[in-house]
């Protein structure tokens, strides 16, 4: 790629890869890694289907989009692609590689709107409660399994951060247990309190399988037997959830709607919304607020009490 220019030519995929590897050297999640790549891939096919030689910029986006909408893809899919786009304008920019007024005008190319607002997964108590109780804790997979789904629902952590747990990031501050210093999205830093009950879950873990320093969640074979030092893979955590959730009849179910859950049964508890925020480790209290959907009261809905009769 020479200045702005995005057109084909014989070192076009050495070029590729170097703009694709600019962007992820700047990202830190794995989840945002793949998802960058997967975009930045699909745009850079696309240009090489343009018969111009198209320079990048605010033009070029929009034409994207436009071209991303005819694929009738969601609202959420679009807005993502775009902004893997002005993810790349930044950072080309920085790097010299792009005038800052064309980045600047990436960045200010619009998404597409969302009709509404998706609502998400997420258990009731009592639906929670069955979840936990489901391992089988005579077996030390079950004591392991039934910490790991106690953290993701008191604790609201995000897989990453669940598997990258180490026994001594689990002390003592004030009275009470926490996990400090949690490294999460975004590099942001924060530290977590841990419930009783969940240190209790995590102590019967800890006892029976012996892990006194090192990562906290450890991968099992089916002997029943530890077999590594750490997960390595975030699936076996989605893969956990899942499991538990076909066998309590809850449906399908994420790690992620999980951690819905723990931030909706802490409002429900009366948490205060900017806490929950802290909790999660979101960068802002609109985030926090979005997530929650603290627009709409299930539980006493407006419309409960309109006094109509429907028979």
């Amino acid at each position: 790629m020479a200045d702005t220019a995005l057109a084909p030519g014989s070192e076009d995929t050495f070029q590729e890869e170097r703009l694709i590897k600019l962007v992820m050297d700047g990202v830190t999640s794995p989840n945002s890694r793949r998802a960058y790549r997967t975009g930045l891939t699909h745009f850079f096919q696309w240009v090489k289907g343009n018969e111009t030689r198209p320079a990048f910029s605010k033009a070029l986006v929009q034409e994207y989009k436009s071209h991303l909408q005819s694929l009738n893809l969601s609202a959420a899919t679009i807005n993502l692609r775009l902004s893997t786009l002005k993810k790349l304008a930044a950072e080309m920019s920085d790097n010299g590689q792009l005038d800052g007024e064309i980045a600047q005008g990436i960045s200010r190319a619009k998404g597409v709107k969302q009709a509404g607002e998706k609502a998400g997964n997420w258990l009731v108590p009592q639906q929670a409660n069955e979840l936990l109780r489901a391992p089988d804790t005579v077996t030390l997979r079950g004591l392991r399994d039934r910490a790991i789904l106690a953290v993701l629902l008191s604790c609201g952590l995000r897989r990453a951060e669940l598997i990258h747990l180490r026994i001594e990031d689990l002390v003592q501050r004030e009275g009470r247990w926490v996990f400090v210093d949690l490294v999460g999205k975004g590099m942001r830093t924060r530290t977590i309190t841990v419930p009783a009950n969940v240190k209790v879950a995590i102590d019967r873990w800890t006892s029976a399988s012996g892990i006194t320093s090192g990562a906290l969640f450890r991968p099992i074979n089916k002997g029943d037997v530890i077999s590594g030092t750490e997960i390595k893979d975030e699936k076996v955590i989605w893969n956990i959830v899942a499991r538990y959730a076909s066998m309590t009849g809850l449906g399908p179910l994420a790690p992620h709607d999980l951690r819905r859950t723990c931030a909706k049964l802490c409002r429900k508890g009366g948490g205060n919304v900017e806490q929950i925020k802290f909790l999660l480790g979101h960068s802002s209290i609109q985030t926090t607020e979005r997530y929650l959907g603290s627009t709409l009261d299930y539980q006493n809905a407006v419309n409960d009490g309109m006094g109509l009769e429907v028979e």
